[in-house]
């Protein structure tokens, strides 16, 4: 029997916070709570292939919002009766309704950001038996096989219908096989992983067998991990999902149901919101090994203050002859290319973290903060602690 709209709803989230995608959706059923009505939410912290805490089976609330990876936990929620919407969608498929990421929104963003790169060859790397990394595969392949490529596969042996947490541990213990399919592929290449922790598997068996990251396999992985993604060498190139508003909208779905709506188990898939640049990713595949090693210094010691001649001395070349071959594949001169990566770097950690503009003055090549803060407005227009306003204002809106 639906209760009576306005009374205070009791709802249990059964929803890890310890990885980025459901803090995003625990941000998006509290801005929904907080908006609408009264709520009082019970969370239980807990691993995403959990099973039922001991206390659901007599919990009497009035709805469920669940990361259900495991039958137990499917089965148990159905055997309450309570109104209930799914964020994982795999166990509970055909008989809970529920949110998840759209894979064709993610593969296109990923795909699109290669072939901007100059990439024609593409790669996925996955884990065996995950069914999210099973969909994102599918739906590469469809998309790469209709630009006229094809599409280079590896996935770790696993067992069949692996849970989140099985399946990177799988990964994990097949390092061989990783190794083998890097040394094997054609290069370059732009390769999109599952995931960012399969993304980091990529990148250290990268390192461990001296394959360039991103000039010869260049990185792409899934989730915009704000711990792993920095944390990855280089850092990672990431694809957001629009976590926020999943949960924003399962949050609103079920205050529907809890009022009495009813609606079919079906799954509502909403789109990836951007991808998210960084160093994994910032290669130009050309064939001018000069050119190339000119360009990876930039890349790498952009935000270290140095100048164009500190970039000529270390290839070595002449000044001249670096001006012409940054315009040639760049259609930019060296000073340029150093300024729009201080620029970028500058922005990603103003739209990223808290950290003060001194900080952020010093991590991208700046004696002071006031220096920084005339480059930045001279090269994006505004300064940058209105520039870092703007960019929450307008984020917030879009969730």
């Amino acid at each position: 029997m639906a209760k009576n709209h306005g009374a205070i709803r009791h709802v249990a989230l059964l929803i890890e916070s310890s990885r980025v995608y459901g803090r995003g959706l625990l941000h998006g059923i509290a801005a929904y709570a907080g908006e609408h009505g009264v709520w009082a939410l019970r969370h239980q912290e807990m691993a995403i292939n959990a099973e039922p805490p001991s206390w659901l089976r007599k919990w009497t609330g009035d709805g469920i919002l669940v990361r259900a990876e495991t039958p137990t936990m499917v089965r148990v929620i159905r055997q309450l009766a309570l109104p209930a919407v799914d964020l994982r969608c795999w166990k509970s498929a055909g008989v809970i309704p529920g949110f998840d990421t759209d894979d064709q929104s993610v593969v296109r963003l990923a795909v699109d950001h290669f072939r901007d790169r100059g990439f024609t060859r593409f790669g996925f790397c996955g884990f065996g038996g995950a069914n999210y990394s099973e969909r994102r595969l599918s739906e590469m392949q469809r998309y790469v096989r209709s630009l006229g490529h094809d599409v280079a596969v590896y996935e770790s042996p696993g067992p069949a219908h692996a849970t989140t947490f099985g399946a990177e541990q799988s990964g994990m213990l097949d390092n061989k096989g990783l190794t083998r399919w890097l040394h094997s592929l054609e290069k370059p290449i732009g390769v999109l992983a599952c995931n960012d922790i399969r993304a980091q598997q990529m990148l250290n068996a990268c390192q461990e067998i001296e394959i360039h990251v991103p000039d010869e396999v260049a990185v792409v992985g899934i989730d915009n991990d704000d711990v792993i993604c920095p944390l990855c060498s280089p850092p990672l190139t990431s694809v957001e999902p629009n976590t926020h508003r999943i949960g924003y909208e399962a949050a609103a779905m079920l205050d529907r149901m809890m009022n009495g709506e009813i609606v079919p188990p079906e799954i509502t898939w909403i789109p990836a919101r951007r991808i998210v640049v960084r160093s994994s990713t910032d290669s130009i595949p050309v064939d001018d090994e000069d050119f190339v090693k000119a360009y990876r210094f930039i890349r790498e010691n952009a935000c270290r203050g140095v100048s164009v001649q500190n970039v000529a001395d270390a290839v070595p070349m002449s000044r001249r002859a670096l001006e012409r071959r940054m315009r040639t594949h760049l259609g930019q001169s060296p000073a340029d290319v150093i300024a729009n990566i201080r620029l970028t770097r500058i922005k990603e950690l103003l739209e990223t973290t808290s950290r003060p503009l001194k900080q952020i003055a010093k991590l991208t090549g700046f004696q002071h903060d006031e220096h920084m803060a005339k480059f930045f407005k001279k090269l994006a227009g505004i300064p940058p602690g209105r520039y870092r306003k703007k960019y929450r204002s307008e984020s917030n809106a879009d969730r």
